[in-house]
């Protein structure tokens, strides 16, 4: 597992200078939900607020974020992609889709499905762990 975490942060930079594991993920969540509050974001990956301040905060000097007031409270700031921000993002997302594809076209197609099953059950679990769920 650590040499997967290795591997993902060294080709999250590879992808793209400015962009690190951590900011892909966040902007991938920004882009999933349409926008989010930062708290709603610390709450999500249980990260502290003032981390993800700093993150929030050299996402939006590099462009790639920006915060709106809410429309529905203007005591609320939501963040949003900018039009870089959703660029970046896509150029990483078919980089990564194509480094997929590069390292499993070789695959046949029974380890890929198990493959897919390992990871979805892996996944489950990690997502009943954090949610404090027993089971």
């Amino acid at each position: 597992m650590t040499a997967f975490a290795r591997r993902a942060r060294a080709t999250a930079a590879r992808m793209h200078p400015e962009l690190s594991l951590v900011s892909y993920t966040l902007l991938s969540h920004l882009e999933f939900e349409g926008g989010c509050r930062a708290t709603d974001l610390a709450a999500h990956y249980t990260l502290d607020k003032s981390t993800i301040s700093r993150q929030v905060g050299g996402l939006e000097k590099s462009g790639l974020v920006e915060r709106r007031l809410d429309p529905t409270d203007h005591r609320v700031h939501v963040l949003h992609l900018t039009d870089r921000g959703n660029e970046v993002l896509s150029q990483v997302t078919d980089a990564r889709r194509i480094a997929f594809h590069e390292r499993l076209t070789e695959w046949s197609g029974p380890d890929l499905e198990k493959f897919a099953e390992c990871l979805l059950r892996y996944n489950d679990a990690a997502s009943r762990s954090d949610a404090g769920d027993p089971e």
